[in-house]
């Protein structure tokens, strides 16, 4: 069983629903952009490369469905816990894993767990290789600047 495509089913579910193509489009291109950059931070690091994609999947859950994004971070947390309750192919350890990373993605100046870390990572990534040209945001700078260290793009 392909535990991604599953959740990816879930999630595209969500954002067929939104009416407003624009908004559709940007929500696709951000969650499987973060996605394939939490991909390649994980492989770098060593982490669970699933579990990162599928927090990555998940993590603005909450804003695209509600298209509300205050404290989404902590909503969608919730919402991601009880779409992964309801798939029943996750164990209690996996969800909290994933729980937490999503839970804390929005706090891009304080340091969590290093499976947090790659979701706050791929995050800032997917924003900035979105459009180069955009002026990178002040609370994503440092972030920017460690992954380009880290990935050598110096």
């Amino acid at each position: 069983m392909n535990r991604i495509e599953k959740v990816r089913e879930v999630v595209d579910s969500v954002l067929l629903s939104m009416t407003d193509n624009d908004e559709r489009r940007c929500a696709y291109i951000h969650l499987y952009g973060v996605a394939q950059a939490a991909a390649l931070i994980a492989k770098k690091r060593k982490e669970n490369i699933e579990l990162s994609i599928i927090a990555a999947m998940l993590h603005d859950i909450y804003s695209y469905k509600n298209m509300n994004s205050t404290d989404h971070a902590h909503k969608g947390a919730i919402m991601a816990k009880e779409i992964l309750n309801e798939l029943k192919i996750f164990s209690c350890e996996e969800i909290d894993l994933i729980y937490s990373a999503i839970y804390h993605h929005s706090d891009k100046k304080i340091i969590n767990k290093s499976f947090d870390e790659i979701l706050k990572d791929a995050d800032v990534m997917q924003h900035i290789f979105y459009n180069p040209l955009f002026e990178i945001k002040a609370h994503e700078l440092e972030r920017f600047n460690n992954l380009k260290n880290e990935f050598g793009m110096i």
